[in-house]
C-alpha cells in the first residue's frame, strides 16, 4: 500500500533528523536532479547541518550547473563541488579519444569511474553517512532499495530518504513549496547525467531511459552505488 503524500513528507524530515542525530557528520550527493533539490529544501529550510556537495565531471550540461546559481540565490548557500583529476581524464582522453564510452559499457564505466567515482571517494572522506536521492521507482535495478543501507564499499551509512517516493510527489513538492529545478526536466529529462550520456525520453519510456541510452537497462548504474560490479545492497539496516 502507497503512503499519502504527507506521510512520506513527514517521514522524510524524520530520516533527515536521525541521520543528524545519529550519523553526523553527513552529507547529501546531490546531482542537482528534481529529488536531489527536495532532499536540499529540506535540509536547508530546516537549517540542518548536513553537507551538500556535487560532482563536477567536467561534461554537465550548462542548464545543471545553472542550478547552483538558483541553490545561492533561493537558499544563500553554496554546493561543494568535487572534480576529477585532471592528469587522469587527460590520460583517458588522450589513449582511447574523448568519447570513447560509446565504444563498450567498460569504456563507459572507466570513464564513469574517473569523473564520478573516484571523486565521490574524496567527498565521503571523513564521513560517517551519505544521502542520496535515489527512489524505487527509477530503474529495475533499484527496486529493492530501502531507506537505510550499510554501505560497506565505503565503510559508512547510505541513506535513501525519498525511496518510497513516485515521480508525482517529487513533483507535488517542488511545485507547493517552489523548489528550484533543472529547466532540463521540462524538456523531457526525468534523469539527468552529463552531457553525452544523457538525452530526452519518450513517452511511455521508463525514466531512466534516457541515461546510457545505448545499453542494456540493467548496466544503466556509473558506479556510485556499485562495488565489485555489484550494486551496494549489502545490507539494508531499515
Amino acid at each position: 500500500m502507497s503512503k499519502d503524500y504527507d506521510t512520506l513528507v513527514a517521514e522524510t524530515r524524520a530520516t533527515l533528523q536521525h541521520i543528524t542525530d545519529a550519523f553526523s557528520p553527513a552529507v547529501l550527493a546531490s546531482s542537482l536532479a528534481a529529488e536531489d533539490m527536495v532532499l536540499t529544501d529540506l535540509i536547508l529550510r530546516a537549517r540542518l547541518p548536513i553537507g551538500i556537495f556535487s560532482l563536477e565531471t567536467g561534461r554537465l550540461h550548462k542548464e545543471t550547473l545553472g542550478v547552483l546559481d538558483s541553490i545561492k540565490a533561493t537558499y544563500d548557500y553554496e554546493v561543494q563541488l568535487f572534480k576529477p583529476e585532471a592528469a587522469a581524464v587527460d590520460a583517458y582522453v588522450k589513449q582511447n579519444g574523448l568519447n570513447a564510452f560509446y565504444d563498450s559499457v567498460d569504456m563507459r564505466k572507466e570513464c564513469c569511474r574517473i569523473r564520478k567515482v573516484e571523486p565521490l571517494k574524496r567527498a565521503l572522506d571523513g564521513k560517517k553517512a551519505w544521502i542520496t536521492g535515489q527512489r524505487r521507482a527509477q530503474s529495475t535495478t533499484r527496486s529493492e532499495l530501502a531507506v537505510q543501507e550499510h554501505d560497506a564499499g565505503h565503510g559508512l551509512e547510505k541513506f535513501n530518504p525519498l525511496a518510497d517516493w513516485s515521480e508525482a510527489d517529487v513533483w507535488n513538492y517542488i511545485r507547493s513549496n517552489g523548489v528550484p529545478y533543472n529547466p532540463l526536466h521540462d524538456k523531457g529529462y526525468p534523469s539527468i547525467g552529463c552531457e553525452p550520456c544523457t538525452r530526452a525520453i519518450q513517452p511511455g519510456e521508463d525514466v531512466r531511459a534516457g541515461r546510457w541510452w545505448w545499453e542494456n537497462p540493467e548496466s544503466k548504474e556509473c558506479g556510485l552505488h556499485v562495488v565489485d560490479g555489484k550494486l551496494v545492497r549489502i545490507k539494508s539496516v531499515a
